[in-house]
């Protein structure tokens, strides 16, 4: 069965992006080292040999990926092609514009109306594989109605102040196991945890 995690590079303080959506330093560590890992056929990056151990793995692991409408439309939809995954699933409650199906019909990319069917939908697609939640207001909806799994997070040494939340809009407290990956990077630390059940 599809295992679902929520997952994005984050601030120490919590945040995926700045009120604009830009990301300042958070991405940084994916350009300062000498091994390098493929997000998909197009988008490569140069880490540590730390993270590449770490990050190329999980990101081989995810078959599914679940964003929200903001998140699609901020990226144009990456041009059609997921970003490390065989599939993409887009929460909206409209459909996606008719000139970006025109332009990438072919796009291996879903819509569902709520958290709820999205992250089913994303489940049956996935098979046994990962379905991964790209944190902000989709992964915290996901966190709330309690079908989140597991969170990884790669912590970037910046503190932002403000902007977009890792959990969106989430409130209430949700245990976690231990930390069962705890690895250092250069510039970046990376986190998982269990859902405590």
């Amino acid at each position: 069965m599809a295992r679902v995690v929520v997952h994005a590079v984050v601030s120490l303080d919590g945040y995926i992006a700045y009120p604009d959506d830009t990301v300042g330093p958070l991405f940084d560590w994916y350009g300062n080292g000498d091994t390098t890992i493929r997000a998909n056929d197009e988008w490569s990056f140069n880490v540590s040999q730390a993270s590449a151990d770490y990050v190329q793995p999980f990101w081989d692991a995810i078959k599914v990926t679940v964003i929200g409408r903001h998140l699609f439309d901020t990226f144009d939809g990456w041009a059609g092609k997921p970003a490390s995954a065989d599939e993409l699933v887009v929460i909206t409650h409209r459909p996606l514009p008719e000139e970006w199906l025109a332009r990438f019909p072919d796009a291996p990319f879903h819509t569902a109306d709520s958290i709820e069917n999205g992250i089913n939908l994303a489940k049956k697609l996935a098979g046994d594989g990962l379905v991964c939640v790209a944190a902000g207001d989709v992964a915290g909806q996901a966190f709330s109605a309690g079908l989140v799994d597991e969170v990884a997070l790669d912590v970037a040494p910046v503190v932002f102040g403000e902007g977009k939340r890792y959990f969106g809009s989430h409130s209430g407290t949700v245990l976690l196991e231990d930390p069962d990956v705890v690895i250092q990077g250069d510039r970046v630390l990376h986190l998982h945890y269990n859902v405590k059940r």
